[in-house]
């Protein structure tokens, strides 16, 4: 490694990819389906109502989002955060959340298909109750935990997060019904309703205390949703521990049911990601997936597996980073650009 000129140390961030891809994250209901590129500016006036009509919704979703003015950006935000979350989680397997072939695999009952449906519902749950809380949706304000008055949240800067009306609106949204007789619709709501529960299952109560010197002689508690990637973690536990299972009939009320292999008495818990088939190798190009050539891997830890025995390649290539930094007085750091070589290593083709 060594130093090749003084310079300034700065670091970019790739999103390109996601700003071409994100929108694109399904074409099938009950998931948000939105075609248009993002905007990092806000909607001003009626510019929502154009939002609402780029996004491939139902009829009734796109009256719902007309009358909310903040609706088309945060369904756009749980886009974003649902993505994000789906390929750092999978970054290391051999399907990795690509959006190629993300149409074909929602037609299957495959351990993915309930992931993408959990984590999307986890998504706009949380981006919801964050929107409200944050002032951006017009119909819904502050979590509304006894002893907190909205106006004197938002002035102490502790507005609460409204996870009891994102919950009930997303179903509204969803337009999740009494559970079908149809298997494939009742695990979609099922999975559906795991990732809603995921993202309850991360709320905390959260305490700031009012007074001189810090006395707490009032104390003001609200409501604070735990980070995304905490829920996404959750996710994944949950799909690496998913259920298979089949439908069978109540022989008592005649209904259908879910029914999977008995586990302490229960066949599957309502915090299981269920699924109906197992799911392909993804190894090769396939309409799932684009497969796993050319993907990058850990020569110690995951080449095996994500090469599917092809072997991989190895190749150096150089790459610069910042070195020798020093802190300037007051606030200013400079720092060198330094050259080091590296091995890569890329799955083969065969």
């Amino acid at each position: 490694m060594g130093p090749q000129s003084g310079a300034s140390g700065s670091h970019t961030t790739h999103k390109q990819d996601l700003a071409d891809g994100a929108c694109r994250l399904t074409g099938r209901e009950p998931l948000v389906f939105l075609p248009a590129p993002f905007s990092n500016e806000p909607p001003t006036g009626k510019a929502h109502l154009k939002q609402c009509e780029q996004m491939t919704l139902t009829r009734r979703q796109k009256r719902m989002c007309r009358r909310e003015p903040g609706l088309a950006e945060t369904l756009r935000e749980s886009v974003r955060l649902s993505l994000l979350e789906c390929r750092y989680q999978f970054r290391n397997e051999r399907w990795n959340c690509s959006l190629d072939g993300r149409g074909s695999l929602l037609k299957r009952g495959f351990k993915e298909t309930a992931f993408l449906l959990a984590v999307s519902s986890a998504a706009l749950s949380h981006a919801l109750a964050k929107a409200c809380s944050s002032g951006r949706m017009e119909r819904c304000t502050c979590d509304d935990s006894p002893g907190i008055q909205h106006r004197e949240a938002w002035q102490w800067g502790v507005c609460g997060d409204n996870l009891k009306y994102s919950t009930k609106f997303l179903k509204k949204f969803l337009g999740q019904k009494r559970v079908s007789k149809d298997l494939r619709a009742q695990i979609d709501s099922h999975n559906i309703n795991v990732g809603i529960r995921a993202v309850k299952s991360g709320l905390k109560t959260t305490c700031k205390c009012h007074g001189v010197s810090g006395s707490c002689a009032v104390r003001t508690c609200w409501k604070q949703l735990s980070p995304f990637h905490d829920t996404g973690r959750l996710l994944k536990f949950r799909y690496d521990t998913a259920v298979r299972v089949l439908s069978v009939t109540n022989a008592a009320t005649g209904e259908t049911e879910l029914a999977g292999p008995r586990r302490h008495g229960q066949s599957h818990r309502s915090t299981d990601l269920v699924f109906l088939e197992d799911s392909p190798s993804f190894c090769r190009p396939s309409r799932y997936s684009p497969g796993t050539a050319g993907r990058s891997c850990a020569k110690d830890t995951s080449c095996q597996s994500l090469c599917c025995g092809r072997g991989y390649n190895t190749a150096m290539h150089l790459t610069t980073l910042s070195c020798h930094c020093q802190v300037r007085w007051c606030c200013h750091v400079e720092c060198q650009t330094c050259v080091r070589e590296e091995e890569v290593y890329t799955c083969k083709n065969t």
